[in-house]
């Protein structure tokens, strides 16, 4: 039975059939309900959603229910869903980390407009991730994604958006777009054609892949057959002498401030503990004389919806003040659910920390580090975790165990005469980011028994 789409502006469709659990608790249908509820997403926002439901249609169902092409207010009793994307109308990049600002600017000098433009992303949130909500008993594939892009495509001619992105997407959802549809240099040659007048055809546009580059840690002690680190001096061994020491006197000067740390896990986190978190959030966009994205009831309704995926990290100083936290969700290490993305593998097989939020209310030697990484780490080995992601950029966690790895973003382009020389730039992207990783896990810290597999990281 062929695939259709139908365009929904609201969640009726998580109702409709049994949907397989995410891959990351930023897909959990509580985290987007957080955002929604809390004005984070939304059109005053500037990140307007559709959903793009995939659904076979009963047999029996009279015509007419079929509405695919369309935007409903609600999903149909008729539809049989097997996957959603999210697509966001923006006229903005803010919130997406991953940067197309000069294609807007090429844009801008030939006058033609480069807004509004479509993101498929998890709003404020730089980690790889499923981009789709699959219902249980599927699995991702070709079929499902073209049905997706061909949606895409519809709310692209419908509100004249100049492009799509799909950010931090599995390696995964990449490979199939981008080898499903026509190349860049398909788009060239057709543009030949049409202007010598041998076809008429209209031009399907590609899927162009960018690549950048983040430090993800491994619980993994390839002195101990690749079994999970013991405790957070057994990581430590697998450093050189020298970086051992820096990481062991770094922790040292946070002491010797009188700071002492604390973590809390789920409903152990009292409301004065958000409060005194938010404060130290807060503070992190002040210093820069912005506003936050995310607001105190944002972070209230994570820990009323999902407590279960939280972890907090608090410093203390000598009179026994909170002067900085760190925030933490993390994978359920115990899940029996599956990847929709990697063939049915077990989620746990991946289980994750992921540092997202942090602030403090002053300066502090070293207590960053110790805050949003070494804390981690001791939290992801005690859970037996098998990764921890600290967030993006950030070359000082390559020196501190985290291992450059890939992440993908894919990209279409609706105006022919600038794929070329977009398609150039994100080849030209993806050999610098290849150069640039192998030349981060060079520097890597680690002794030459524990040296971790460079194509492993960077599929």
């Amino acid at each position: 039975m062929s695939l259709e789409y139908a365009l929904i502006n609201d969640t009726s469709w998580q109702s409709q059939t049994e949907w397989q659990t995410p891959d990351t608790p930023f897909m959990s249908f509580e985290f987007w309900q957080a955002l929604t509820d809390t004005g984070a997403i939304g059109e005053q926002a500037g990140w307007l959603p559709i959903f793009i439901l995939v659904h076979r249609v009963d047999a029996h169902a009279d015509s007419e229910d079929s509405t695919s092409g369309t935007v409903s207010s609600t999903a149909n009793n008729a539809w049989q869903p097997v996957a959603v994307m999210p697509v966001f109308i923006k006229g903005h990049h803010r919130g997406e980390f991953v940067f197309d600002h000069s294609w807007a600017e090429a844009y801008a000098r030939y006058g033609v407009d480069y807004y509004p433009r479509l993101v498929t992303s998890v709003p404020y949130t730089p980690i790889t991730g499923q981009r789709l909500w699959i219902a249980k008993g599927q699995t991702l594939n070709e079929d499902i994604l073209k049905t997706a892009i061909a949606g895409i495509d519809d709310i692209a001619q419908q509100v004249g958006a100049s492009s799509w992105h799909g950010l931090f997407v599995t390696p995964t959802l990449a490979s199939i777009a981008t080898t499903s549809m026509p190349t860049e240099f398909d788009v060239e040659r057709a543009i030949v054609a049409q202007e010598s007048g041998a076809d008429s055809v209209p031009i399907d546009m590609p899927i162009l892949e960018r690549q950048g580059c983040q430090f993800l840690w491994q619980n993994k002690d390839l002195l101990n057959k690749s079994q999970p680190f013991a405790d957070f001096d057994s990581f430590l061994m697998t450093l050189k002498a020298k970086k051992r020491k820096t990481i062991r006197a770094e922790r040292r000067k946070v002491a010797e401030q009188g700071i002492t740390c604390e973590r809390k896990c789920g409903d152990a986190i009292s409301e004065a503990d958000w409060k005194a978190f938010y404060h130290c959030y807060v503070m992190t966009y002040a210093v820069r004389g912005q506003q936050p994205y995310l607001t105190l009831d944002f972070f209230m309704a994570l820990a009323a919806s999902m407590s279960e995926h939280i972890m907090l990290a608090q410093a203390f100083d000598a009179g026994g003040e909170i002067i900085a936290s760190s925030l933490f969700l993390y994978d359920d290490p115990d899940s029996d659910n599956e990847n929709p993305d990697s063939d049915n593998v077990d989620v746990s097989d991946n289980a994750t920390l992921y540092g997202r939020y942090w602030g403090a209310l002053g300066e502090y030697d070293s207590l960053h580090f110790e805050l949003c990484y070494y804390q981690g780490l001791e939290f992801a080995i005690e859970q037996g975790l098998v990764a921890f992601d600290p967030g993006t950029q950030g070359e000082h966690k390559l020196v501190r165990g985290f291992i450059p790895t890939t992440t993908h973003s894919i990209h279409r382009i609706y105006d022919p005469r600038f794929v070329p020389a977009i398609g150039d730039f994100c080849m030209r992207d993806r050999m610098h980011m290849a150069q640039y990783r192998k030349q981060a896990f060079e520097a890597l810290p680690f002794n030459a028994d524990n040296m971790p597999d460079f194509n492993s990281s960077n599929s």
